[in-house]
């Protein structure tokens, strides 16, 4: 077993830079003790955040086959001949239409069009980095892009709960990284962690890419957060996150110069080449964010949108640019529980990667016109924010944590699953 000791500075406040490990006698050279170590250390890791998703995804596929209203829908838009096909519907069709079609990027006016909407909606919003891996997937293993991609989604999410509790337990120890890698399972929004969409991937990119600057890896860091940059435009608070790490360890000159430059110079590539491509392709270098903004409705208002939308619910308004009632309340909550514990992060005082990153992702989503029911999913990479939640679950008995995650899944069933898919827009 690994001997770990956490020291605490203040108020009982875990210290970052306190945590020793040492080497297990015999694990060194030999490759299955190893292994067996590895197993005895992830393996409940892999087992609870899979028990817990399997018992929230069964209880929301109970939903729609319950309610059924899936059948009468398009599905392309949330319908399908079985309830499993809505996981593939809304944003899930666009990803398998680029696995199997690839791009035509082009700004196509609507004719006549004179609302918010005056461009086709295209394929080059996605970003390529989820259907490139589902056409690689399928290609390996003969599955359709369906299949391809619900595997990829999957392993991903699983990865990210490896990392999601590799930053918990550095801060608060074996059963906070439990805790946290559970939350994962049952978080707002945590619908889309096993469906045809990207933000598994994402997330698993965001946490070890933060992992790695906890550890002071900077060209992995830089190189993570690159690829991150190919999946999800959002990426933009993870770049900003890594190359302020990068410039405190140059103030503080711990790791030289070379690798935190590297890491700094790395980090925002995959955004900017996929952004390059698509306004060449488009023959117009705001292009993407032309597409975004006339053809989907999505852009940078300073938060108008989300103000408007946490106005007018409250009195029973639904006169806001799509409205989804029953999500967006959701989604209210949601935004204000990131608050509440971004409030309760910052007091832990973790590293500053996690600070700005938290931070970063929370000023675009909010800070952005969108269909606001995605907000749950938008702000499901703030998994800086299960921390603290994380160290108070840690004090309860693990059966008594055990018993809280799995009703917070069979609960998450409805909340992230069919209010998400079903009563809203993912």
């Amino acid at each position: 077993m690994i001997k770990t000791v956490v020291r605490t500075t203040g108020a009982g406040t875990p210290s970052w830079n306190a945590r020793l490990s040492e080497q297990p006698a015999g694990t060194g050279p030999d490759p299955r003790s190893r292994l067996r170590h590895t197993a005895e250390r992830y393996g409940p890791v892999l087992a609870l955040y899979g028990t817990l998703k399997l018992i929230g995804f069964a209880v929301f596929m109970w939903l729609l086959h319950s309610a059924g209203d899936y059948r009468a829908k398009h599905p392309r838009f949330g319908g399908g001949a079985h309830p499993w096909d809505v996981l593939a519907s809304w944003d899930g069709w666009w990803y398998q239409q680029i696995a199997v079609h690839g791009y035509d990027p082009r700004l196509v006016p609507v004719p006549g069009a004179t609302g918010p909407i005056t461009l086709e909606e295209n394929s080059a919003a996605f970003f390529p980095l989820y259907p490139g891996l589902m056409r690689l997937v399928s290609e390996l293993t003969g599955l359709g892009p369906y299949g391809a991609g619900l595997l990829v989604s999957v392993v991903a999410s699983l990865i990210a709960a490896l990392g999601i509790y590799a930053v918990a337990e550095r801060f608060g120890g074996r059963r906070a990284g439990l805790a946290a890698a559970g939350l994962w399972a049952v978080w707002p929004g945590s619908g889309v962690e096993w469906a045809v969409y990207s933000d598994s991937l994402y997330v698993a990119l965001a946490v070890w890419a933060c992992h790695a600057v906890l550890g002071r890896r900077w060209l992995t860091a830089g190189l993570l957060t690159c690829v991150a940059g190919l999946n999800r435009p959002t990426a933009v608070a993870l770049i900003g996150a890594v190359v302020v790490a990068a410039l405190l360890a140059l103030h503080r000159r711990r790791d030289g110069i070379l690798r935190p430059v590297a890491a700094m110079a790395v980090a925002p590539l995959g955004l900017l080449a996929y952004l390059g491509w698509v306004g060449h392709r488009m023959g117009d270098y705001s292009g993407y964010f032309r597409l975004q903004s006339d053809a989907w409705a999505h852009e940078w208002d300073y938060g108008r949108h989300t103000l408007d939308v946490l106005t007018s619910l409250p009195v029973g308004h639904s006169d806001y640019l799509s409205a989804w009632p029953f999500a967006d309340l959701i989604g209210v909550g949601v935004v204000l529980l990131a608050i509440v514990l971004l409030s309760l992060l910052i007091r832990l005082r973790p590293p500053a990667v996690l600070v700005v990153y938290t931070v970063l992702t929370l000023v675009l989503v909010l800070g952005s016109q969108q269909i606001f029911a995605n907000v749950s999913r938008y702000l499901l990479p703030l998994f800086p924010l299960f921390l603290p939640v994380a160290l108070a679950l840690r004090r309860l008995s693990l059966t008594h944590q055990l018993m809280l995650l799995g009703i917070a899944a069979v609960a998450s069933g409805s909340y992230a699953g069919y209010g998400l898919f079903e009563l809203g827009v993912p």
